[in-house]
């Protein structure tokens, strides 16, 4: 029954508001007997495809669950970061030789513009240094924000579409051991604090599929134990350090490209060599020389102030994009109207357009694509719809993973 009546909720097109995401939303709450109990319920409640972005929002309390997002557009969001967790004992060696259909780590990302906001995520198995992942995904388009995420081992967030992924992480504070934020792809990070819990490497990078491949670190500081190291890598990889903080008990070691002397077949192409870039970095206790500003190595017309998410990602998304969306094409069919758009949209509530001449129009089809449709029992005609037109109920918004909602702008 309670499934039921969340199901009838998300296909009615509720609107819900929580903070400034506004969207389709299931609750997940642990004391509560119309929420559903666990976020793997709520995930297990959509359809298998989703053409829109859905909000799953979490209330306080400590989740004990591995969790499989295997859905487009999920938007993951606590009630609070330090007192909604999701926690999970999990060694990687453990699932892989007892494997179940969910996967290594506590949550497990196996599709694309997923967003993850306001919540801590732990790894609560006791070693220091073997694999466990508190993240582990395959898809692109990853927001972390405003998140703690957990383990005491290594491979602590594990985002590895090596082909197209790419992964905004904002306000996070991550921790682990060896390699504990390894991102395969294109990664930027910023406004975020790392602790290294073992004398070994903190991040590692790989950029395996394209030479644009990148991980762009911003505003970001590094603490841990004694004697820990800042990067390595066993592939290609391209690091940017800006404006980064660093502890005096960091080693004086540069970023390590890790080569396998006694195993030469497990080396990969080092086509491009090091490259590691620095602007503004510090140390308490004095810096090395090894992470000095070196603008003079960087690529022809790369420099400090072109460094944005949306640079990044190479002009392929911006998840920071505030703009408003903007019909593209407008036509007319008998009683139909079709807005065109750059991008994927979805409405939200219900949503009626209203002409110039006070002719009012109601959403009829097409969430998901970059066409809706539109139905009155008006006449309407080119020149009508060509003038400057209203949402007089509900919004259209993007579908894609941002920071912020978008939306049309008005008039349109």
């Amino acid at each position: 029954m309670k499934k039921a009546f969340f199901f009838l909720l998300f296909v009615c097109n509720i609107l819900i508001v929580e903070g400034n995401e506004v969207s389709d939303t299931l609750f997940v709450s642990k004391n509560s007997t119309v929420d559903f109990p666990t976020i793997a319920d709520a995930i297990a409640s959509l359809p298998m495809y989703c053409y829109h972005r859905v909000v799953i929002y979490v209330r306080n309390g400590s989740y004990n669950e591995k969790i499989k997002i295997d859905r487009d557009y999920i938007s993951l969001i606590g009630e609070s970061r330090e007192n909604t967790r999701i926690e999970f004992n999990q060694l990687r060696e453990n699932w892989v030789n007892n494997k179940d259909d969910i996967g290594p780590a506590v949550v497990n990302i196996y599709a694309d513009d997923i967003v993850i906001k306001n919540l801590t995520i732990e790894n609560t198995q006791p070693e220091i240094g073997p694999h466990a992942f508190a993240i582990y995904g395959t898809g692109t388009r990853t927001i972390l924000k405003n998140c703690t995420v957990l383990s005491k081992g290594g491979d602590t967030v594990s985002l590895w579409d090596y082909k197209t992924g790419m992964y905004y992480h904002d306000s996070c504070h991550f921790q682990g051991a060896v390699d504990f934020v390894c991102p395969r792809g294109w990664c930027f990070i910023s406004n975020s604090t790392f602790y290294e819990v073992k004398n070994t490497a903190a991040i590692w990078h790989a950029a395996p599929a394209d030479q644009k491949q990148k991980f762009v670190l911003q505003n970001c500081d590094f603490q841990g134990a004694d004697s820990f190291y800042l990067a390595r890598h066993h592939y290609e990889a391209q690091f940017y350090f800006l404006n980064c903080s660093f502890p005096n008990l960091m080693q004086n070691k540069s970023i390590e490209h890790v080569v396998y002397k006694d195993k030469p077949e497990k080396n990969r192409p080092y086509i491009y060599g090091d490259r590691y870039y620095f602007y503004k970095c510090s140390r308490t206790g004095g810096s090395y020389s090894w992470f000095a500003d070196n603008l003079e190595n960087w690529p022809d017309s790369v420099t400090p102030n072109i460094i944005t998410p949306q640079w990044t990602f190479d002009g392929k998304w911006n998840p920071t994009d505030t703009t408003m969306l903007e019909v593209l094409k407008k036509e007319v069919h008998e009683n139909s109207i079709f807005l065109w758009f750059s991008e994927l949209v979805m409405p939200v509530g219900n949503v009626v357009i209203e002409t110039e001449s006070g002719k009012q129009v109601k959403y009829f089809l097409g969430s998901g694509r970059d066409r809706l449709e539109f139905k009155t029992a008006d006449t309407l005609t080119l020149e009508e719809i060509n003038k400057p037109m209203k949402i007089i109920s509900g919004k259209i918004r993007n579908i894609q993973a941002s920071v912020q909602p978008r939306f049309l702008a008005q008039p349109f």
